[in-house]
């Protein structure tokens, strides 16, 4: 493959083998039935094999199409082990492979990017990519001067592809929806969209990469690769070793579950704090765990800014909801515009869906595990599917300076989930989150991060 479909005619015809293939191996499950095997045999096959088309053509797909399956991948610790069983280890793929693009197309791209004597930066240049994923495929080489470097390069056609995708992305929606139950995939499409035509763009990528690297330089947790250049659709950052995230949580011992889940709970909160930017793709392809303990961050290119006021907001809001009144937690929702002003809602009911969102803060230690995942989920669930005209779903909205924080913090519980790992969270919140500590008022809490840094 030289680069992504990019025709939407081409890509529309790939997306509609999904349910084309789903219904057919349907059918092949209930023929092989007379023959005697068992339903749940036969559901499972069928299962299986639809999770792996799945991967196929998203990942033949690449840009949005295949992102929006990255994210499914982290949201199975909600779903019933029935449903989710079948897709793990298809989806999870996702994070971390795709058919790669010839080296005469790579080479091409590096041109664009880096000059025609491009060749001449690098000590070695491996052609076979190290790991391919949504919008790009990363290289491993050596720079001229000695240094082991990620090189990445972006699939030619990524924003053309990004376009068509989500034009035909309803087809998409209506397959995945009933497959993985408990999930609202149209709203996560429509952020993913405005957030996939950030990620196209490098030279933002390479900023918000160089920020997190001079907020984390040093740290004894964290090691942010600095970035080494950048032009076009090439980004080259020095490279990073160590057991991605993803082997720990397919058989990590409990111990170091524990720690890469603190590590990772830590690095979201911190990041707002020490240089006003979220990670807001935190899937486990994007992270290492290093021979010394510390927590590898890739993939800056969803980065988003969160200011001290917001900061603030959200540690105010975390604290009511762990230990405001139903009262206080209705008058917060208004105040940030998750209701309207004339919303009139049951207190209770909202106090209810809060707390038990904010529970993970609400004792010295917490466990995340699939099953408190899924509960949430079904608890989620049954609130969205809700449609009496009093109901809470009607009344509730995420406002817009909030969706950033919400996937990268609802994305991170479900890889935390999938590590289920247990931890001081609380800590982390009374240490990074401004507004969160009693007593932290708004003048205080804008400064409060940093100095606990």
């Amino acid at each position: 493959m030289s680069e992504i479909p990019r025709r939407a005619v081409t890509r529309s015809a790939k997306l509609a083998t999904l349910p084309l293939g789903f219904a057919g191996r349907t059918a092949l499950g209930l023929g092989k039935r007379t023959f005697g095997r068992p339903a749940e045999t036969v559901a499972l096959e069928v299962q299986r094999r639809t999770a792996d088309q799945l991967f196929r053509v998203l990942g033949e797909l690449k840009g949005g199409a295949m992102k929006v399956g990255q994210l499914l991948s982290i949201f199975e610790a909600g779903l019933p082990e029935e449903m989710a069983g079948p897709f793990r280890a298809s989806l999870t793929r996702l994070q971390e492979a795709a058919p790669p693009m010839p080296a005469a197309t790579t080479h091409r791209v590096m041109a664009e990017g880096l000059g025609e004597d491009w060749q001449e930066l690098f000590a070695e240049f491996d052609d076979a990519p190290a790991a391919a994923a949504s919008i790009g495929q990363v290289h491993r080489a050596v720079w001229h001067d000695g240094r082991e470097v990620a090189v990445k390069v972006q699939y030619p056609g990524a924003g053309k592809a990004l376009m068509s995708d989500f034009n035909q992305i309803s087809r998409l929606s209506r397959l995945i929806t009933p497959l993985f139950p408990g999930i609202e995939v149209k709203p996560v499409v429509a952020d993913l969209k405005r957030r996939l035509e950030k990620e196209l763009d490098y030279d933002d990528e390479a900023r918000a990469q160089a920020a997190f690297h001079r907020a984390y330089d040093g740290d004894p947790d964290f090691v942010v690769p600095a970035v080494v250049a950048q032009s076009g659709n090439v980004l080259v950052t020095e490279w990073l070793d160590g057991t991605p995230l993803s082997k720990i949580i397919a058989g990590g011992p409990q111990d170091l579950r524990d720690r890469a889940g603190l590590l990772l709970f830590r690095f979201l909160l911190s990041g707002p704090a020490r240089c006003e930017l979220i990670h807001i793709d935190p899937h486990p392809g994007n992270f290492r765990v290093l021979d010394d303990g510390r927590l590898g961050v890739m993939d800056f290119g969803g980065a988003a800014r969160v200011p001290a006021e917001l900061q603030w907001s959200i540690g105010r809001l975390l604290r009511i909801g762990t230990l405001g009144t139903p009262e206080e937690m209705v008058e917060a929702a208004r105040d940030e515009g998750f209701l309207a002003p004339d919303a009139q809602v049951d207190p209770e009911q909202l106090a209810a869906l809060v707390s038990a969102h904010a529970f993970p803060f609400a004792q010295e230690r917490f466990r995340y595990t699939r099953e408190w995942m899924r509960q949430e989920t079904a608890r989620g669930m049954g609130i969205a599917t809700d449609l009496r005209p009093d109901a809470l779903a009607r009344h509730l909205r995420m406002p817009p300076q909030y969706m950033a924080v919400s996937r990268a913090l609802s994305s991170g519980g479900g890889v935390l989930c999938q590590l289920e790992a247990e931890g001081a969270f609380r800590a982390e919140a009374e240490r990074w989150l401004p507004g969160f500590a009693t007593g932290d008022d708004l003048d205080d809490g804008l400064t409060g991060g940093e100095a606990t840094a």
